[in-house]
């Protein structure tokens, strides 16, 4: 059996959410939103281990959290790092070079669908990295700031919402090629805002899954709101 490691970073403060308690213990149908987005993910049996990214403070109260949502599968948290990439980078010096493919997974990106997991699995396999985007809706502008107000920039130029997509996670890689990717970035000094970018930098494909509007970004307070609706949705839809 191929081993497939899902790294889920939960280090983050979620300042912008303007609450004291991180995002990621916010609680959703009452659960701790990591532990709902790990009960999410553990419905892909594909899955053959966790490894959690958490605050040095919160290591110990995770580890409990996560033994008792019982994921069916080997679970671990590790020291996450100031930002994503550090935590995402702990979590892969830890992973068996044995393992095939590895899954990053926000921590409060709780919607995520088996079948969007499996299919991320399945093309980062075939083509060895693959991530789920959504189309882009409004138009986009390219933008400068320089010299200008906070809240003022120029548009530099506007580009065609057919070459644009929203990043989702999770994003799916080679365990060879993600490895190679962080070990660039460290040699390079560089830091990226996804795995992808890290991939791409080195020259390598990155192929783009269709994902889905549902599968949010808990990142501000009015998405907790969606959240809660979305929530209703999915059981109205299971009763229908």
């Amino acid at each position: 059996m191929s081993r497939i490691v899902a790294i889920v970073p939960a280090a983050g403060l979620g300042t912008r959410m303007g609450t004291e308690q991180p995002k990621q213990f916010l609680e959703l149908d009452g659960l701790p939103l990591i532990i709902f987005t790990l009960r999410r993910l553990a419905a892909c049996a594909a899955i053959t281990e966790f490894l959690i990214a958490a605050r040095t403070d919160d290591v110990v109260s995770l580890q409990d959290k996560v033994a008792r949502a019982a994921l069916g599968r080997p679970a671990r948290v590790i020291h996450g790092g100031d930002t994503r990439q550090q935590s995402v980078g702990n979590a892969l010096a830890q992973v068996d070079p044995m393992s095939e493919i590895v899954l990053v997974h926000d921590a409060v990106r709780p919607f995520v669908t088996p079948k969007q997991v499996e299919r991320v699995i399945a093309e980062a396999r075939a083509r060895g990295a693959a991530i789920l985007g959504v189309p882009a809706i409004d138009t986009v502008k390219e933008v400068k700031r320089a010299s200008l107000p906070e809240d003022v920039a120029l548009v530099s130029a506007t580009i065609p919402r057919e070459r644009i997509v929203l990043a989702q996670t999770p994003q799916a890689f080679s365990y060879a090629l993600l490895r190679e990717a962080f070990q660039q970035a460290q040699r390079d000094g560089v830091t990226a805002s996804d795995e992808a970018a890290l991939v791409e930098r080195i020259g390598r494909d990155v192929y783009v899954v269709q994902g889905s509007e549902r599968n949010l970004k808990i990142t501000r307070p009015a998405d907790m709101d969606l959240a809660r609706f979305y929530l209703d949705q999915e059981r109205r839809e299971a009763n229908a």
